[in-house]
């Protein structure tokens, strides 16, 4: 006659295992909060982080370490590439700040290289710099943006594209 114990011991190694996998997979259910994109420069933007002139500001907790905004639409005016370890090509600050008169209520912003404590902008290729303004958390507005752009005459080549920012505080 066989004894049941090994069965009976599989059995609850089995419903051990499946009952440790349900906070796991509570968590995996709950949706990452991300961060509120602050997109007039003329509005106070409240964030433990310090943002640069260049930069895309968006409310960063305290102690925050990587966050992520939500996903937003930029027009981008212009880019360039740079090799990854070429911090000292970028689109110059002069250039988007002529572009932020353009755009008084909508913040244009420009990449840098990526490094600790400093922004990061999904979506685009490591070894480019662009310079974009923010236009929204919706195709239609990026829409509206797009032809704000091109009735400027001066960024022939803009496009649309969905991206979020992020911040590297390691």
């Amino acid at each position: 006659m066989k004894s049941i114990a090994p069965r009976a011991l599989a059995v609850t190694v089995v419903a051990l295992c499946l009952f440790s996998l349900i906070p796991v997979t509570e968590a995996q259910r709950k949706t990452t909060k991300r961060l509120t994109v602050c997109a007039n420069p003329k509005a106070a933007c409240p964030s433990a982080a310090t943002f640069e002139p260049h930069d895309l500001q968006f409310r960063v907790p305290k102690n925050a370490v990587i966050w992520e905004t939500e996903l937003f639409y930029a027009v981008i005016l212009k880019s360039m590439n740079a090799s990854d370890d070429n911090c000292e090509l970028f689109i110059p600050e002069s250039e988007r700040t002529a572009a932020q008169d353009l755009f008084p209520d909508k913040k244009v912003f420009s990449s840098r290289c990526v490094e600790p404590g400093t922004l990061y902008y999904t979506n685009t290729r490591p070894n480019t710099r662009l310079m974009a303004v923010y236009a929204g958390s919706t195709l239609a507005e990026a829409n509206r943006t797009l032809a704000a752009v091109k009735a400027t005459g001066k960024f022939s080549a803009a496009s649309i594209r969905r991206m979020r920012a992020g911040f590297n505080g390691t």
